[in-house]
């Protein structure tokens, strides 16, 4: 089966995206929570059953810092060679923002590595972005200057936010991006805003919008954060999910679409030591 899909840069997507941080250990829980989800993703078969999972529903785009991460560059090519399948590369680089030229230099040499390993989307990650926000001014200080490097390089350019007013500035100023990710979840969980005002902004966006964090990195059961997510977005925006095994995959598919079918979800229920006929 296929996944619902929507464009953005003129490239289609599949409108879940494969989250990276349940494959490469950042929980946002403890050092305990990492480990383990390095101890299972250590080996390859742990990631292809995960990503082979996804594809199998048409869902072939993945989201990562992979030209500024050697974890995530090293998962990737693992991936590739044993699933011998193409996946579209939402790269969300950490580069290099000083107002220098050796600065630049560097960020050049990030992005360009970013094209080099097949990215379709150069998205540069919040940690960068945010040093050149300015509030007062409402612009992001220098960032066409980045954009225009990634266009160079043939990807499409856009900028992570953990930041809503991004968002806001992007489309503010005009500056040359196809998308956004910014972070959303019922729990407002890592949002530096109300839930109501971030969805103002995300409906008023001038461009598709991708969300990240949907469960709220597990403070929240995919039935809830799914279910929400996708009944206040646009058709156009999309919700990016870390699984860290084949049955999460298929769990949260099943909500996905069940909620965007407008029905209940069928599910197995929980395991329970003292099975009682009120829980399913």
């Amino acid at each position: 089966m296929s996944f619902p899909r929507t464009t953005v840069g003129g490239i289609s997507l599949p409108r879940m995206l494969i989250g990276s941080n349940w494959l490469l250990g950042y929980s946002h829980t403890g050092h305990a929570a990492d480990l383990f989800i390095k101890d299972i993703h250590s080996a390859v078969e742990a990631n292809v059953g995960v990503i082979g999972t996804f594809l199998n529903y048409g869902i072939d785009a993945i989201m990562a810092p992979f030209s500024s991460s050697p974890e995530a560059k090293e998962l990737l090519f693992r991936v590739r060679d044993k699933l011998g399948k193409k996946l579209i590369l939402i790269d969300t680089p950490v580069i290099n923002v000083d107002d220098t030229e050796q600065a630049r230099r560097e960020a050049r040499e990030v992005i360009k590595t970013s094209a080099e390993i097949g990215s379709t989307f150069c998205l540069i990650h919040h940690y960068s972005c945010e040093q050149l926000v300015n509030k007062n001014k409402r612009i992001i200080d220098r960032i066409p200057h980045y954009l225009e490097m990634i266009r160079e390089f043939g990807m499409k350019p856009g900028l992570s936010a953990h930041m809503p007013e991004i968002v806001e500035f992007c489309d503010l100023n005009e500056y040359d991006v196809e998308t956004y990710i910014q972070i959303f979840n019922c729990l407002g969980f890592m949002m530096q805003v109300e839930i109501e005002s971030v969805i103002r902004i995300i409906h008023s966006a001038k461009k598709p919008v991708m969300t990240i964090k949907p469960m709220a990195a597990g403070r929240t059961t995919p039935y809830v954060g799914l279910t929400f997510n996708w009944n206040v977005l646009r058709e156009k925006d999309l919700v990016t999910v870390g699984c860290v095994n084949r049955y999460e995959v298929e769990e949260d598919v099943e909500i996905s679409l069940a909620a965007l079918e407008k029905r209940l979800p069928e599910l197995e229920g929980r395991d329970s030591p003292a099975q009682q006929s009120i829980i399913r």
